[in-house]
């Protein structure tokens, strides 16, 4: 081993003192004389010939452990590198841990950073994962091209569990693009590029799928860049012309395609992002009190059916119903919220559960499930939805 400070040598002036050895690099204990050393065979010749070595099972099994073998170990999932980088990329959630969220027909834009080495160009993509499995490609457009950011503006034609990713991609069509408008109008190295373009447009042909009619701007441009009788900036005009650049921004050729991880996205109907509500306490639609005998007689579900076309008239989309389950008796309340109440006194509708039954039942004052569902059916025709208000508190008296 070369020791870290050299020996002192007698040639070396002045160095008569030996070296501390604290300042030495510590032997290897896998080279001898510079060799590698077999730890195994040496360790077999140094034991006598009816020597055995016991080897612990369990220890051999943990030995790559560094951790508490009683402690879970989270290995975070290896994020899908490609040559194009993509980051940055908005909206998301909580770091991609809960979905973003839009309704169907919402529409919202999409960023990311997306860049490259060299000088051909970049492209990018958003890439829209349907519910079903099915994949759509919004193409992106460079909107601050020096900070290399990238949008698109997406949206859902259906409700349901879609995920979105940023895929950077290598534009052949646009590197030859820039190059040919350069080179040709100079004179320089033209049917080099002339004849580039056309086998960049024939890959397009032969690699991406396209309908007749959609194949046929491709393959005029192509004869229209061989036609050798013609000026080359006629030739080059047919492979750069409108109707190409067209159909190569809907469906490019694209290649070392390098997509961000998926984004969730949770579409929901067009009522989940606004909508008017109108809070109803059905027991007061229809209440009456009784003229003989002086008492105050429950509304039902049923008269409260009577309310809804003014409620519909108003412009509300959803009926929002306090709770309609039977009530407790222990320590109702009386009107006005007063702690003392009287015998006939329904009590607060959040007191739930009693005798009657709890969260699954309907109070026998306001009707059956047959009148709750023939509420809802009148609300629907009339173009609302229902809401019941989920109260999870309970009576002492709730069953169960």
């Amino acid at each position: 081993m070369t020791p870290k400070h050299p020996s002192p040598t007698p040639e070396t002036p002045g160095n008569d003192r030996p070296e501390p050895a604290d300042t030495l690099a510590p032997a290897d204990p896998y080279l001898v004389d510079d060799q590698p050393v077999d730890h195994a065979s040496t360790l077999a010749d140094a034991l006598p010939a009816d020597a055995t070595i016991e080897v612990d099972e369990q220890a051999e099994e943990h030995a790559d452990d560094t951790t508490d073998p009683g402690v879970p170990v989270s290995v975070p999932p290896q994020l899908p590198i490609g040559r194009i980088p993509v980051e940055d990329v908005f909206p998301t959630v909580d770091c991609g841990r809960r979905p973003a969220k839009s309704v169907v027909g919402e529409t919202f834009t999409v960023w990311a950073t997306v860049f490259r080495e060299g000088h051909d160009a970049v492209n990018a993509s958003v890439a829209l994962h349907d519910p079903d499995g099915g994949v759509t490609h919004v193409p992106m457009t460079c909107v601050e091209p020096g900070l290399n950011l990238w949008s698109a503006e997406i949206s859902a034609d259906r409700e349901g569990l879609w995920s979105y990713s940023v895929e950077g991609w290598s534009d052949p069509y646009g590197t030859w693009h820039h190059d040919a408008v350069i080179k040709v109008e100079a004179g320089v190295d033209t049917e080099l590029m002339l004849e580039e373009g056309a086998r960049v447009l024939q890959r397009a042909l032969d690699e991406v799928e396209r309908t007749p009619e959609q194949a046929r701007v491709l393959h005029d441009a192509i004869w229209g860049l061989r036609e050798v009788q013609r000026p080359p900036l006629i030739r080059l005009g047919a492979g750069i012309s409108p109707a190409v650049e067209e159909e190569l921004a809907r469906r490019p050729l694209r290649d070392m395609v390098s997509p961000s991880p998926a984004q969730s996205w949770l579409v929901e109907r067009k009522l989940a992002l606004t909508g008017a509500w109108y809070e109803m306490f059905p027991r007061s639609e229809g209440a009456y009190r009784d003229p003989d005998t002086g008492v105050w007689r429950s509304g039902t579900l049923r008269t409260a059916m009577d309310r809804l076309p003014a409620i519909a008239d108003m412009g509300f989309d959803v009926v929002y119903l306090t709770p309609i389950h039977p009530i407790g008796r222990t320590n109702r309340k009386g009107p006005n919220n007063t702690l003392n109440a009287g015998p006939l006194d329904p009590g607060s509708p959040y007191a739930i559960g009693s005798a009657d039954g709890g969260h699954d039942a309907i109070h026998p004052d306001l009707g059956t499930f047959e009148d709750f569902d023939a509420f809802v059916a009148r609300a629907k025709e009339l173009g609302m939805e229902v809401c019941l208000d989920i109260a999870l508190q309970c009576s002492p008296t709730t069953p169960g």
